[in-house]
């Protein structure tokens, strides 16, 4: 296949390590973690990398406790000339800083644990770098993500089932959803596990056809990385939707055979769920050291353990040992690799940062139909903008924010060949981060199904 290169500025290997105190890490292609690396200097990413997270990691083999981030912030910190990205880069090394995400106005959001914000502070400022505090006390943030247990008591089980889109919700709740949906539509809806978790948790997918055997399919996932709330929120969302009016439906949206795995990584979302909020990976325990987890998002097959994915366990972007290690993905591998589906679309949600991205990711080049992506990306962002939407920025992941190896687009536009693979990374460009309170679930649903029904509309017109 023919490689298109695309020119970028250079910066600064700032990698994502995984801190001590909340686990973060990043270098991910889908714009959640986003960071720009520098894609010719891998080795110094894991070695960035591993300077922090095992600590934090000590317990794993233990009986969980829950994760309390009193007083943590969350600052977003100029990051426009290299004086700036080094002194970011000191930041991680010295003070146990996280990167959260590379925004489009050069700056970077970075978190700091409690202990630390004194002495970073005068850091930054003997170095005249400025910043802003954009959350100064996380565990707050946390606290107030989701109503209060009385209102969620009022807005349950109103329509059969607990779902309600004003809330973040359990798997639990999920699942018994997929099912209602299944059993109240039968002729339209059918739930199947696809495989099980590392802890045995069902990977549960939900099928919405009309049974036309010339319809194209579409996968759609969400919550890859469990700390991502508002993607299993959104793809729910986005489902409901979709069947509670599919006679609504524009023919582009109904002639689809949808494929829908909410939450991709069960163990890791009830785990941010119990114990600890800024959770990243799958929970595979540890097999050697102290460190458990594999950033799923990491693990797919296509360009595996390249620019952008680190080898060591302690790292929130550990590929695991070998491509497909992880049941999770080697369950989607199984189970679209078999099937007789007609894949033309793949979409998975990730947050934050606002981008529609597509391949490649694993290093900054295009495929050879990059113009269409883009074209069809852009319709999608505009249609969303104008609706009162958020603006998103599209572009291919490894130029837009920074190659990553081993993601799951790369590998259903490289490997199964499916033309319109997007990663959109979610709401909010920052000023929340991964803890994006419940009443932006809907609005993010609402402008997202512009997004898919502009993804199922080129479907329609491929031939």
């Amino acid at each position: 296949m023919k490689i298109f290169k695309i020119s970028a500025p250079i910066l600064v290997p700032l990698v994502l390590v995984l801190n001590v105190v909340s686990g973060l890490a990043i270098v991910e292609k889908d714009g959640s973690d986003a960071l720009v690396v520098d894609p010719e200097v891998p080795e110094q990413i894991a070695e960035v990398e591993e300077q922090g997270g095992s600590a934090r990691q000590e317990a794993a083999k233990e009986e969980p406790v829950p994760v309390k981030y009193d007083g943590a912030q969350l600052w977003r910190v100029d990051y426009d000339d290299q004086d700036k990205r080094n002194a970011v880069a000191e930041l991680q090394d010295k003070f146990e800083a996280s990167m959260w995400n590379y925004n489009v106005n050069s700056s970077v959001d970075v978190f700091l644990p409690e202990p630390q914000l004194t002495k970073a502070r005068q850091f930054l400022s003997a170095a005249s770098v400025p910043f802003e505090v954009v959350i100064d006390d996380m565990q707050r943030a946390i606290d107030e993500e989701n109503p209060s247990k009385d209102q969620l008591d009022l807005w349950e089980n109103r329509d059969g089932h607990r779902m309600t889109w004003t809330a973040y919700h359990r798997l639990a709740d999920i699942h018994e959803w997929m099912d209602y949906l299944a059993d109240t539509y039968p002729q339209l809806c059918s739930t199947r596990s696809i495989g099980k978790s590392h802890q045995g948790r069902d990977l549960k997918v939900l099928r919405i056809s009309n049974g036309n055997p010339a319809n194209a399919a579409i996968w759609m996932d969400g919550g890859i990385h469990a700390r991502e709330w508002i993607s299993p929120a959104t793809v729910t969302y986005l489902v409901n939707a979709l069947v509670e009016e599919w006679d609504d439906q524009p023919e582009h949206m109904r002639n689809v055979d949808w494929y829908v795995l909410p939450v991709h990584n069960p163990d890791g979302y009830e785990y941010t769920q119990q114990y600890d909020r800024l959770w990243r990976k799958n929970r595979r325990s540890a097999l050697y050291g102290p460190c458990s987890g594999v950033d799923l998002n990491r693990n797919y097959g296509y360009k595996w353990g390249g620019q952008g994915s680190s080898k060591q366990p302690c790292s929130d972007i550990y590929a695991g040992s070998g491509p497909f290690s992880e049941p999770e993905t080697k369950a989607v591998f199984n189970f679209m690799q078999s099937s007789a589906a007609n894949w033309k679309g793949f979409l998975t949600f990730h947050s934050y940062g606002q981008y529609i991205l597509y391949p490649w990711g694993y290093d900054r080049v295009v495929p050879p139909d990059h113009e269409d992506l883009k074209r069809v990306g852009d319709e999608a962002a505009q249609r969303m903008r104008q609706s009162g939407g958020q603006s998103y920025t599209v572009g291919p992941s490894g130029n837009t924010l920074y190659p990553a190896s081993g993601g799951s687009d790369d590998w259903a536009r490289g490997e199964m060949n499916i033309k319109y693979a997007y990663t959109v990374e979610l709401r909010d460009s920052g000023r929340n981060g991964f803890v994006l309170p419940a009443s932006e679930i809907i609005p993010t649903g609402k402008e997202s199904a512009l997004f898919i029904d502009t993804i199922a509309s080129a479907v329609a017109k491929l031939k």
